[in-house]
């Protein structure tokens, strides 16, 4: 009996460090990444606004679902394989230049933007998605901060260089 208290007291006092140490840190961050790539701005924009295609290209996507509009926004429910749904409402669009989306459930334990920006080379284009991310689960928080805040955006960019035949080119 002795040693399920010293368990319960363990793992109670393990949490409560835990959220503390958590609650301590920003819920904001912002993380960024920018990749090279050959194709015309107009291709580029072409691909990450064809929301139906993106579990052609992007292998952690299983579907893509059309929702009703947000505050005049359109709405997009992307589904994961590991059957996760993510709600996002395009927030700017400024073909074939800039597009900004935001997380659209605030019932989440997370939230925040992608801001995809196109900008013309002379061999293609360059495409910068910067995450103005926030974590509000104190717990979440403390563990985002030890993990690599760029990891999505660096699968997601990987899997559109791949999508036209293109090794990854990261600038940063």
């Amino acid at each position: 009996m002795k040693w399920l208290l010293i368990a319960v007291t363990s793992a109670a006092a393990l949490a409560a460090f835990l959220w503390i140490a958590g609650s301590l840190l920003p819920k904001s961050h912002t993380a960024s990444r920018a990749l090279r790539l050959k194709q015309p701005p107009e291709e580029v924009w072409k691909a990450i606004t064809d929301r139906t295609a993106m579990p052609s290209w992007r292998p952690n996507v299983a579907a893509v679902e059309r929702l009703p509009d947000q505050n005049e926004h359109e709405v997009w429910q992307e589904v994961y394989k590991n059957g996760w749904k993510s709600p996002l409402e395009t927030v700017v669009w400024e073909p074939p230049w800039r597009l900004v989306g935001r997380i659209a459930d605030p019932n989440l334990a997370f939230g925040g933007t992608w801001t995809y920006e196109i900008t013309p080379a002379s061999s293609g284009c360059a495409l910068k998605i910067t995450e103005e991310g926030e974590v509000y689960n104190p717990v979440f928080r403390l563990f985002s901060r030890f993990s690599d805040q760029r990891r999505t955006i660096t699968e997601y960019l990987t899997s559109l260089a791949r999508k036209f035949g293109e090794a990854a080119d990261f600038e940063n």
